[in-house]
């Protein structure tokens, strides 16, 4: 069985990445600087590892322990809140896409859900195959 992830629409899978980490990355759409996350695929869901923060503001501020390194604000979550279920994430003319990244080469999130779409919502979430069902709508 292949483990990876499952991009979900309106309760229907629309791709299947077979992926044990990913990054996930995006522009602010106030501040427009740019964040990244760096997940791992794990049994209980997906594990926050690392985030990056060009800048602050706009109620958006890096956590207490974030290390300035090359103008980036770097951090480890706190282990409470490293383990999701799945990430709900909005698509929307009006904000840059996110970017989904697999070793280094990334695609718009959109585009590997294979959504043509100006709004959706976009599920991502551990899965063990692309015929199975998704964990989290089990």
């Amino acid at each position: 069985m292949t483990v990876g992830v499952c991009l979900v629409v309106d309760q229907a899978v629309r791709a299947f990445v077979p992926v044990l980490a990913f990054t996930l990355g995006w522009v602010h759409s106030i501040e427009k600087t740019s964040w990244e996350e760096d997940w791992r695929v794990v049994d209980e869901g997906l594990v926050l590892v690392e985030a990056r923060i060009e800048g602050s503001g706009a109620g958006m501020e890096p956590p207490p322990g974030a290390v300035l390194r090359d103008g980036v604000w770097h951090y480890a979550p706190a282990p409470r809140t490293r383990t999701h279920e799945a990430l709900v994430l909005a698509i929307s003319p009006y904000a840059q896409p996110y970017r989904f990244c697999v070793d280094g080469r990334c695609r718009p999130l959109a585009q590997v859900a294979g959504l043509a779409e100006s709004f959706a919502t976009i599920r991502v979430e551990r899965c063990d195959s692309p015929l199975t069902t998704p964990r989290a709508s089990r």
